[in-house]
C-alpha cells in the first residue's frame, strides 16, 4: 500500500469518528443516556428536592397513557383539561365506552357515565376529524399527505377549541436556548397553568417519531425537566436534560418546528 493511499486512509478514519462531535448530532444511544428514569432512585430525589413542580400533583391525579400511536395530543388535552377543569360541573359525559350490556341492571334515570375530558371526548371540538388524526390524507401547501397526530399549531387549535387559553412558542431561530429554559420553569413553579411540549423522540435519544406530553416538574440542580409520558408503552416518565428537550423542541415538523404551549 502506497504511503499516499495510507496517508488518506488514516485521514478518513480520523474525519469519521470526529465528524458527529462538530456537527453536535450525538447518536441517540449517547442522549438516552442522559435521561433519568422517574422511577429510579434518583428520579424520585430530583422530584423531592425540586422547587418548581406546582403542577405534578394535578397532572398525575388525571393521567392516562394513549390509547393508540397516533393519540399522544388528545391524551395530554385530556389530562390538562380534567387537571384544570376536573371539578367543574358542565364537563362533557363520554358514553362511548359503555356497551349495550352495561346498562342491562342499570335504572333508567341513572346514568353511569363519568363527567370528564377522555381523549375521544376532545378530538370532537376541534377542526382536525378523528380521520385525520389516524392517517385520513389531509391537503398540505397543495400536496395531498397523511398528517398523523398533531402538529403544535393544531394541538393549539384543540386546546382552544376545548375552552382552554394558551400561549404557543414555536421553538425557532427567533428565541433562545435559555428563554425557553426560563419560561418552562416560570410555568412550572405557578399553580393553575400548565406547559404541553411537542418534540421529535428520535432528536432526545428515544424511539420514534413527533411526540406530545406535559411536563409536571424542573430540578435545578441536574438541570432537567421531568416529562410525563402519554405512551408508557414506549418509554416511561423521564428526567430529560433542558438542552436535550430543547433539541427535541428545535426538530423540523411537517410545515414548521415543535415547540410548547402554556395552557390555563
Amino acid at each position: 500500500m502506497s504511503i499516499l493511499v495510507r496517508i488518506s486512509l488514516a485521514f478518513l478514519i480520523a474525519t469519521t469518528a470526529v465528524a458527529p462531535s462538530i456537527a453536535g448530532d450525538e447518536p441517540p444511544a449517547a442522549l438516552a443516556q442522559q435521561l433519568t428514569p422517574f422511577d429510579s432512585d434518583e428520579g424520585m430525589a430530583r422530584l423531592t428536592r425540586s422547587t418548581a413542580k406546582a403542577d405534578f400533583a394535578a397532572l398525575a391525579n388525571q393521567f392516562e397513557a394513549q390509547s393508540n400511536a397516533a393519540f399522544c395530543g388528545p391524551t395530554t388535552a385530556a389530562i390538562v383539561l380534567n387537571a384544570a377543569r376536573g371539578r367543574s360541573p358542565d364537563l362533557p359525559r363520554d358514553r362511548s365506552r359503555l356497551r349495550a350490556e352495561d346498562l342491562k341492571y342499570v335504572p333508567a334515570a341513572f346514568d353511569p357515565s363519568l363527567p370528564r375530558f377522555t381523549q375521544d371526548n376532545v378530538i370532537a371540538r376541534g377542526a382536525k376529524t378523528r380521520a385525520q388524526v389516524l392517517g385520513e390524507p389531509v391537503t398540505i401547501n397543495g400536496k395531498q399527505i397523511q398528517d398523523f397526530g398533531y402538529q403544535t399549531r393544531q394541538l393549539d387549535e384543540l386546546l382552544r377549541a376545548n375552552g382552554l387559553r394558551t400561549r404557543l412558542v414555536i421553538a425557532d431561530d427567533k428565541i433562545s436556548d435559555a428563554d425557553i429554559r426560563n419560561d418552562l420553569i416560570d410555568n412550572l413553579k405557578r399553580r393553575g397553568d400548565f406547559v404541553i411540549v411537542t418534540y421529535s423522540r428520535r432528536a432526545v435519544g428515544q424511539e420514534g417519531a413527533g411526540h406530545i406530553s406535559p411536563l409536571g416538574a424542573y430540578d435545578a440542580t441536574s438541570e432537567s425537566f421531568l416529562v410525563l409520558d402519554v405512551n408508557p408503552a414506549s418509554a416511561g416518565w423521564v428526567w430529560m436534560p433542558s438542552a436535550t428537550l430543547i433539541k427535541g423542541m428545535r426538530s423540523f415538523d411537517v410545515v414548521e418546528n415543535r415547540g410548547y404551549l402554556n395552557v390555563e
